[in-house]
């Protein structure tokens, strides 16, 4: 009997420091259970159950510290911020592809335009009421001047 008995405190002895509890709100407002103490910087008004005799752990170098994963939300709101900025430079990429094809096309038709005024041909266009019309050599000068100018900006 008196083996069991001695056998009975030590189990009693064993099992006294897994009674000690920690029960704390973290930075997320969740209440936390463990056999640890809350983490250092924890304030003291947020610390709800300490064992008693409890001795402080030391402080941890914030270095050892490890961050704590990052939650479901914050990972889907990661996500979405990656897949808004993925589109927007898709969008920025499609409208810079849509502006130098449309540079390209009006360079093309500034090219024919030069090649048609500078050519000596007579250059014939219709007027308000539909009828052919000739440029007259002034206005083939004013429009060759205005196709240079766009030209300029071509190459």
């Amino acid at each position: 009997m008196n083996r069991y008995s001695l056998l009975l405190l030590a189990a009693f002895a064993v099992s006294a420091p897994a009674l000690a509890q920690y029960s704390w709100i973290d930075d997320h407002g969740t209440r936390v259970f463990s056999d640890r103490p809350p983490p250092p910087g924890t304030p003291k008004s947020r610390i709800l159950k300490a064992p008693r005799g409890a001795i402080a752990e030391p402080a941890v170098p914030a270095e050892a510290v490890k961050p704590a994963a990052p939650t479901l939300a914050d990972r889907d709101a990661d996500f979405r911020k990656r897949a808004a900025e993925r589109d927007a430079d898709e969008r920025k990429a499609a409208e810079e592809a849509q502006r130098k094809a449309d540079n390209a096309e009006q360079c093309a038709a500034a090219r024919r335009s030069e090649a048609v005024l500078t050519s000596g041909v007579r250059v014939a266009d219709m007027d308000d009421k539909g009828e052919r019309v000739f440029v007259t050599d002034e206005e083939k000068a004013r429009r060759l001047a205005q196709v240079r100018r766009v030209l300029a900006g071509c190459r």
